[in-house]
């Protein structure tokens, strides 16, 4: 485009009205940042014993190993060098390209200008070279504890990240020519969105992913048609309508996690995992969790069992007239599964017939890419949060997680909104994704002092209702299915919990794809594959190595699992004349963050 297009009294009238606008919005971002109470410094990133001790690993190791470090420095010195005489070379030439690149493919950088033009190349090139002799000059130290250089490599990674030149508005090609192109409109709705998303979140950054007004949970999500047959002030219980005139005997209980919202499974007829079960002959129900505040901050790990799953399962036993259910528990509501399930047995209850595990943790030794915040700088603070407030609130995990996944969950949104100016997507996922529900004060302390960190599970036991449950107590058929790429919940982790069980039928699938996509995977989306193998559940290494894969969803040959635990067929059960609220319910719409 010619610059001549913008040299018009017209235009720059409309450039002078938008820095105007700016302006006005600046005094309104201003009074959003008043609102920002103080929040601990302990969870705000690690403590700073993790940077003393690398920067004394890192000396050390000159003083041991000079000649390692220089040539650390050597090298990245002459790369830099060489980069800067490249780029000088061409420009005297009159020639206006950058020099030939040969850099990896990064998303970051898919504008052409970061390959053609010289100042977005060089600086570009300069970022890459530097995060690679940081990265490099990391990986290098030796004296360093394997959980430390772990976190070490994390938060590293993390200030590299957030150090891109995409994520300033002079060094990002995207934003600059979007802004010439608006002439300035969309540095004006970026700073739009940015004020907005700091009102909305009480002076706190926190980017909104996706479009809140174009869902409704209940209206256009989370529409499978039930009811609410039970509730109790833990959670309601929803049967939902049959889809086929016959169901097996044996009804179907799922147990979401209560860190975020049962709907993931109901998001859209065509992805839905509750319409896909009750279209294949099953009784189903499923929990739906309280959203806790300050009242529930005696609430634990042992509430969530005696008046969460204990509750539930008794109460589906009561209404479809049966002795045992079949259960399904999703992530933390999975681990809680376990425990219930070890209780029954130490109780030698028999009402559960199987387990179903999705994306379950139960061994913590190996706590993978979540373990970066699982140590005491981080729990104390979370822990000294729970106190003072009685719980914890969403805006936390959701804080967290994000920094799992930061340049997609965070960096990539934040350019997108604030420095281009466009709207957050009506994507439902991510629209489920920001719908968080805050944690029990006693509950968040005794999960992660006693299960994360403790891992009692696994080693001594954990107390609990009199009884001190052990994960070999758990003896009931199962499956679990867990997930190649999952970044909360490692899959090799998942399978060492599992092979630790004490049932003697087990079955282990893994599915491509991470913690969300790689459960709901429709079979008519035929999108992920899944690996499955008669080999010994031992080491998760060798399992893999004899896997099968087949290509597609994983959901089939799990309700081929499911039906031989399922018993006969009988007439399907119609709902109750008389419920409480019609699905989706009323405790996952509750806001009590106000």
């Amino acid at each position: 485009m010619a610059t001549s297009e913008y040299d018009n009294s017209e235009n720059l009238d409309k450039m002078n009205a938008n820095l105007a606008r700016i302006e006005a919005l600046t005094q309104r971002l201003i009074a959003a940042f008043a609102q920002k109470q103080p929040q601990r410094q302990d969870l705000q990133g690690p403590d700073a014993s993790l940077y003393a001790n690398a920067a004394t690993a890192y000396w050390s190791e000159m003083v041991k190993n000079p000649s390692k470090v220089l040539e650390h420095q050597v090298e990245y010195w002459g790369k830099t060098l060489k980069h800067f005489v490249d780029v000088q070379e061409a420009l005297r030439a009159g020639n206006l390209t950058a020099p030939e690149d040969n850099s990896p493919e990064d998303k970051r950088f898919t504008n052409p200008l970061w390959k053609t033009h010289p100042y977005f190349n060089y600086i570009k090139q300069q970022y890459l070279l530097s995060s690679q002799a940081i990265e490099k000059a990391i990986a290098d130290i030796d004296d360093l504890n394997p959980r430390e250089k772990t976190r070490l490599e994390f938060f590293g990674k993390q200030i590299l990240d957030m150090m891109a030149p995409t994520n300033f508005l002079g060094t990002n090609p995207d934003a600059l020519m979007k802004a010439v192109e608006t002439e300035g409109e969309s540095l004006v709705k970026g700073l739009e969105n940015l004020v907005h998303d700091i009102e909305a979140n009480k002076g706190e950054l926190l980017v909104t992913l996706a479009d809140r007004d174009a869902f409704k949970v209940g209206g256009n999500i989370g529409t499978s048609e039930g009811a609410v047959v039970y509730r109790n002030r833990m959670f309601e219980l929803i049967q939902y309508k049959p889809q086929t005139e016959t169901v097996h005997e044996t009804p179907l209980l799922i147990f979401p996690p209560w860190i975020n919202k049962f709907y993931i499974l109901d998001l859209k007829a065509q992805n839905s995992f509750i319409k896909w079960v009750t279209e294949q002959g099953y009784t189903l129900f499923v929990v739906s969790w309280i959203n806790p505040d300050a009242s529930y901050a005696d609430v634990g790990m042992d509430t969530y069992v005696e008046e969460g799953f204990l509750e539930a399962i008794a109460k589906v036993k009561e209404i479809c007239d049966v002795k045992t259910v079949n259960t399904i528990g999703y992530c933390i509501a999975g681990t809680t599964l376990s425990l219930t399930l070890a209780l029954l047995n130490k109780r030698k209850d028999r009402s559960v017939k199987s387990a179903t595990f999705f994306t379950t943790l139960t061994d913590f030794s190996d706590q993978g890419e979540t373990g970066v915040f699982l140590e005491n700088d981080f729990v104390d603070g979370i822990e000294a949060e729970a106190k003072e407030h009685g719980y914890l609130r969403s805006y936390f995990m959701t804080k967290t997680f994000s920094f799992l996944r930061s340049n997609d969950l965070i960096y990539g949104p934040a350019i997108r909104s604030y420095m281009l100016g466009e709207a957050p997507p009506a994507f439902d996922l991510l629209y489920w994704n920001g719908d968080g529900a805050n944690l029990p004060g006693r509950m968040t302390i005794e999960y992660l002092r006693g299960l994360c960190q403790s891992n009692t599970f696994c080693e001594d036991g954990y107390e609990m209702l009199g009884e001190t449950l052990h994960i070999r107590d758990v003896k009931v058929p199962l499956c679990s299915i867990a997930c190649e790429t999952d970044h909360i919940a490692a899959w090799k982790s998942c399978f060492r919990g599992v092979a630790q069980m004490g049932s003697t039928n087990k079955t282990f699938i893994l599915s491509e794809s991470g913690h969300i996509a790689g459960i709901v995977n429709p079979p008519a989306k035929k999108k992920y594959g899944h690996y499955t193998s008669d080999a010994p559940i031992d080491d998760p290494e060798s399992w893999k190595a004899e896997a099968d894969f087949t290509p597609g969803s994983w959901w089939p040959r799990w309700e081929e699992w499911l039906k031989s635990r399922s018993g006969k067929m009988i007439p399907a059960r119609a709902l109750p004349e008389e419920t409480l609220a019609p699905a989706p319910g009323t405790y996952v719409v509750a806001n009590p963050n106000g």
